[in-house]
């Protein structure tokens, strides 16, 4: 683990649906947007869930039926917040020691009727074994939080 200070990661995006629409979209039907590129697990991806309750797993499901954790639910306050451990590590491995993981949060916040306003933050990235390395890969390839929520906003539209 590194000792020195990894910093966050943000992301934003606003979409086209009410609040509560807009955290379920996000969370119970989570499978919907997420890129089937982004996974961890030996088998190409066959769907990314996220069980709805705290202490509830974030995980893959491969095509030929393995899984494949993420992390675990730390706060579930639908439709305002989400928090969820990120517990894979620089070498994109699950890592099943939560002293080691990250946290990723998701705030949704109404911005009109039929608009929400979504922010998240990566934030403890030096708890990750190779930290700076997720850090960086996460920052650059693909664009980072900010690519993965304009997907989000694209299923929301």
């Amino acid at each position: 683990m590194s000792t020195t200070t990894v910093p966050a990661l943000q992301g934003k995006a606003t979409v086209a649906l009410p609040l509560e629409r807009a955290f379920a979209l996000f969370t119970t039907s989570f499978n919907s947007w997420w890129p089937t590129t982004h996974h961890i697990g030996q088998a190409d991806l066959a769907e990314a869930i996220m069980e709805p309750h705290v202490g509830g797993r974030w995980y893959e499901r491969g095509v030929d039926g393995s899984e494949c954790d993420w992390g675990r639910v730390l706060i579930w306050e639908p439709p305002h917040r989400l928090v969820v451990t990120w517990q894979i590590n620089g070498r994109w491995q699950y890592d099943p020691d939560p002293a080691h993981a990250s946290e990723v949060e998701v705030r949704f916040t109404a911005d009109g009727p039929e608009s929400t306003a979504v922010a998240l933050e990566h934030r403890h990235l030096d708890r990750l074994v190779e930290g700076k390395a997720m850090h960086d890969a996460i920052s650059i390839e693909g664009g980072g939080w900010s690519a993965i929520l304009d997907l989000y906003a694209k299923a929301a539209a």
